[in-house]
């Protein structure tokens, strides 16, 4: 039976392997998601057999109640995982992915937590209780810290993706952000003296372990609210990238101390592919990771509350029709799309104002800025739902010296992501950080419902320059009106 479960481990392995490579583009997405939740499938079956096969060798059969938990078990994460899997708009998918990470790393947590209870301080059942199997220490500690952290923290992700957050309240947290990083050094020191104690401790009595262990996950699950609390939503993205990838490494570790393979590999999976996108997403901002995690950046604050013009001049009012016509006989369209274009539903109007356009002659491309929307990849599943040719979305680096050469820009709700200080204003807070260069075209359409800033909470001077155009209202009416307009020419 044990060959029988390492095969059927080995095809999990390949197929999580073999859906992930069909990740690398929308056509073939939903045939690797598809191939990797077959293989998560097997994983649970192989695993089923493992415990039985266990109790199997020990000329036991496995308690009914186990089993029937079990059952009980999937049959809630079914029922609790299909529905906002398939209900939830592509606006609110951020906050579904923080969701759904949290869960997972607080499943972690409670396997961490199961396994000392069961072993009774982090030992074998099988062993002597005063000779401690070291990985299963380390392993069960590790989790139990890292899961805490990642389901605590993305829980806060999630408030303030959902906007659940009270305004004042984020902006007080991002304020006295260094008396968070205080308290989360203090918090670390406990986490680590505790797990330490736990580790050493000659004290082997359930009631006292059982103490030490509480107080381990909560110093982690506060460390976890104090750690994303102070981070302003314009580091959403990353935050969530990051602990994702911890989500994936604190698997890997649970999997170590019960030693299943199928959650190390699998968790190391995605904890290597996290940290690869959250170091690349680090990049694209040129910011380092701690300074996203300590630095408190894009807190949504008071820049941009002056009004149209606010100190930095007039901004110009287009209209569809105009905005029709420049772009009708432009040599080249580029669209650059933001979290705007998923707020308004606008994807798929865009799609059919660029199908005119190339009727017309004019080629369209899209500029797909690293961190633009809420999370990673999140404007490529936008466009990819409305069927937006994959060699039409231009990654950052491949169509930055394009803009120059292009006659009508349009941006549609991206704010940060195009805003030239970040290269021109060493005092902004996004100074370095690599943008789209849109301000380089020959001319720019905007499209914002009002002159608001975006979620990092600076103004952009793009929209006061003369080549700049502002289309205002919803994205998707506008759009709509612009693609009447082109019907007419």
């Amino acid at each position: 039976m044990s060959y029988a479960v390492d095969i059927l481990y080995i095809a999990a392995f390949a197929l999580f392997i073999y859906g992930l490579s069909g990740l690398t583009g929308p056509k073939t997405a939903v045939r690797g998601n598809w191939i990797a939740a077959t293989g998560m499938g097997i994983a649970v079956v192989a695993t089923l057999l493992s415990v039985w096969n266990g109790w199997h060798e020990k000329g036991q059969s496995a308690p009914v109640i186990n089993w029937i938990l079990i059952a009980v078990g999937l049959i809630v994460g079914v029922a609790l995982g299909i529905p906002p899997a398939l209900k939830t708009k592509m606006t609110a998918m951020p906050q579904l992915v923080a969701m759904f990470n949290g869960v997972g790393g607080g499943t972690v947590a409670l396997i961490a937590w199961v396994e000392f209870i069961e072993s009774k301080g982090f030992t074998h059942v099988d062993t002597d209780p005063g000779q401690p199997d070291v990985h299963i220490i380390v392993g069960s500690l590790f989790a139990a810290i890292i899961g805490s952290v990642s389901f605590w923290g993305s829980l806060v992700a999630f408030a303030k993706l959902q906007e659940i957050l009270n305004k004042k309240v984020e902006k007080a947290f991002v304020k006295n952000a260094k008396l968070f990083q205080l308290a989360n050094i203090v918090l670390m020191i406990v986490c680590i003296a505790v797990a330490i104690y736990i580790g050493v401790s000659s004290s082997n009595t359930a009631p006292t372990s059982m103490i030490w262990i509480v107080l381990l996950l909560v110093a982690a699950g506060i460390m976890g609210l104090f750690v994303v609390f102070p981070i302003g939503g314009a580091d959403m993205p990353v935050v969530i990238s990051l602990l994702n990838a911890m989500t994936g490494l604190s698997a890997a570790a649970a999997g170590l101390a019960l030693n299943n393979t199928a959650m190390i590999v699998a968790g190391m999976i995605v904890g290597a592919s996290g940290t690869i996108l959250t170091n690349l997403m680090a990049k694209a901002m040129n910011r380092s990771i701690p300074a996203i995690i300590f630095g408190a950046f894009g807190s949504g604050g008071e820049a941009g509350a002056a009004g149209p013009g606010g100190d930095q001049g007039p901004v110009k009012a287009t209209s569809a029709s105009d905005a029709a016509i420049q772009m009708a006989y432009a040599n080249q369209v580029i669209v650059v799309p933001g979290y705007g274009l998923a707020v308004a539903q606008a994807q798929h109007a865009v799609k059919d104002m660029a199908s005119i356009l190339e009727s017309k002659g004019v080629p369209v491309k899209y500029a797909i800025h690293p961190v633009a929307g809420r999370m990673p990849g999140h404007m490529n599943v936008l466009l990819a739902e409305a069927d937006v040719a994959y060699d039409a979305m231009k990654e950052m680096d491949d169509i930055n010296d394009e803009f120059s050469r292009t006659d009508v820009t349009i941006v549609i709700g991206a704010n940060d992501v195009t805003n030239p200080a970040a290269r021109n204003d060493p005092s902004s807070p996004i100074h370095g950080m690599p943008i789209l260069n849109v301000d380089q075209s020959k001319s720019v359409i905007v499209l914002k419902r009002g002159m608001s800033s975006g979620y990092a909470g600076i103004e952009n001077p793009l929209f006061f320059q003369p080549t700049t155009s502002m289309l205002f209202g919803d994205a998707k009416k506008s759009v709509d009106s612009v693609i009447e307009e082109l019907k007419q020419l």
